[in-house]
């Protein structure tokens, strides 16, 4: 979501255009997504705006790129669930904080006739928001008892990070703290798109037989739909390191974390500090750098 804040109010009109369009709460996806060992690719504001030839802030338009996202919109997969966000169900908006229901009802006013020829009321889709549970939110009084339902996700796993230079997920806190064991693939923070095959590559030598979760903002969303449809288990969880530490800091607005990428975040990517962690280090398997 890009800092931006404007008060508008809904038509009529754009709640009919949307309204039909069915998602599952965030809730309802961690349940799919645990028992059902189910991958997922998630698109936020930023995935459509490529798709609409927009360039986001740490990804550029790439033509590949486009088609891939497009593709996994109108995918059916039996265990891969495509998430979007549950603003688009206009009543979830209302769950918001002024900040979010103002930036949501401003995106799908702007958005809504571009949306629907995207998506299918036929379809059911998931929520992208199973990794965004706190900062968000008017009412943030379950986000501890949601964490705990979403740290079950990786329990006891043997996990392969695929993640940017400085997104550094779990370091610094306990968010892994019961995983089996961790492994890492670090890629560029920024056009990770532009090393897609040879990130891919990379994946399939070392996840197999692991969880794999990816955060690397649109590269993620295509990964995850590629991993599964070759037999291996994603998951899209993109912000979440950053959900749980404004969630430990107990903030209320979106801060900078000194050592971590923060994009939606005023200079949420400048001057990032150095972490001096030996597991951390140790976790890393492989390092791709831009060419």
């Amino acid at each position: 979501m890009k800092l931006s804040y404007k008060k508008y109010k809904l038509k009529a009109k754009t709640i009919d255009i949307l309204k039909g369009v069915k998602i599952k709460t965030p809730e309802e996806t961690l349940d799919k997504l645990i028992n059902e060992n189910c991958s997922i690719s998630r698109l936020g504001d930023g995935e459509f705006d490529l798709i609409w030839g927009i360039d986001i802030q740490y990804q550029n338009v790439n033509d590949k790129l486009v088609k891939k996202l497009r593709e996994i919109l109108e995918s059916n997969e039996d265990k891969l669930l495509i998430g979007i966000n549950n603003a688009f169900d206009l009543d979830y908006i209302n769950k918001y904080n002024d900040f979010a229901k103002n930036y949501w009802k401003g995106w799908l006013k702007d958005n809504k006739y571009r949306v629907l020829k995207l998506l299918s009321k036929k379809k059911q889709y998931y929520s992208a928001l199973i990794s965004r549970f706190y900062i968000d939110y008017e009412d943030k009084s379950s986000v501890s008892e949601y964490v705990e339902k979403l740290k079950k996700l990786w329990d006891k796993k043997d996990v392969l990070v695929v993640e940017g230079e400085f997104s550094r997920l779990g370091v610094g806190n306990d968010l892994f703290n019961s995983t089996n064991s961790i492994q890492r693939i670090i890629c560029p923070s920024e056009n990770a798109f532009d090393e897609y095959d040879e990130i891919l590559k990379k994946i399939l030598e070392y996840g197999k037989n692991k969880l794999i979760l990816l955060a690397l903002g649109p590269t993620a969303t295509v990964l995850a739909y590629d991993l599964y449809k070759v037999g291996y288990r994603a998951i899209d969880i993109g912000h979440v390191d950053i959900e749980y530490e404004w969630f430990l800091r107990q903030v209320t607005e979106k801060v900078k974390i000194e050592t971590k990428y923060v994009n939606e975040a005023k200079d949420g990517h400048d001057n990032i500090q150095d972490v001096n962690d030996e597991k951390y280090e140790r976790e890393i398997i492989v390092r791709i750098e831009k060419n």
